[in-house]
């Protein structure tokens, strides 16, 4: 406005209200200092977080590690090897860890689930993803087939398929999350 009073014109008022913007605007092309990017959101708090859950399949199946690192599916709801340890590594990473046998889910290169005992290996870790249908998926991290991702698996037996004869839309790679009592 000051600068419409000393010259007069609407052309000078123009400019004079686009030179405040910009200034108003700071440095950069964007109209913050993220160069018009949302600022980077902060997970922290997320990682290292464990929950302690049943893994139930859209396949009607418990996720189960036994003693001998199989993977498998049961009926029973109660068995010791199906209570699981979801273990936040970062944001949208996990490490799924059997309470009971210790053993940690691991899925090989050809797709093949096993229980593994060291769960700091890149085997180890899946990407966890909540469907549109409020089931939750878990790929591989580090595997792929086809440049497609793998996923864990049960199928209509409760036997895990292999990661390459899955994808996000079968039903036998959605599990439910189950708050253990």
């Amino acid at each position: 406005i000051h600068c419409f009073l000393q010259s007069g014109g609407p052309a000078a008022f123009a400019a004079c209200l686009a030179g405040a913007l910009a200034v108003l605007a700071g440095p950069g092309s964007g109209s913050s200092i993220w160069g018009g990017r949302r600022p980077p959101r902060s997970y922290g708090h997320l990682e290292g977080d464990v929950r302690c859950r049943r893994l139930f399949s859209a396949t009607r199946f418990f996720l189960s590690i036994d003693g001998g690192g199989g993977v498998e599916g049961t009926r029973w709801r109660e068995r010791p090897g199906s209570i699981v340890e979801i273990r936040s590594v970062r944001v949208g990473v996990v490490a799924i860890r059997a309470v009971h046998t210790g053993f940690y889910l691991a899925m090989n290169k050809r797709g093949q689930l096993y229980g593994s005992v060291a769960g700091t290996g890149p085997n180890c870790k899946f990407t966890e993803r909540i469907e549109e249908n409020g089931y939750n998926t878990y790929a591989s991290l580090r595997w792929r087939h086809r440049g497609r991702p793998m996923f864990l698996s049960l199928n209509s037996k409760g036997r895990p398929r292999r990661g390459g004869k899955t994808s996000r839309q079968h039903l036998s790679t959605h599990f439910l999350p189950m708050l253990v009592s």
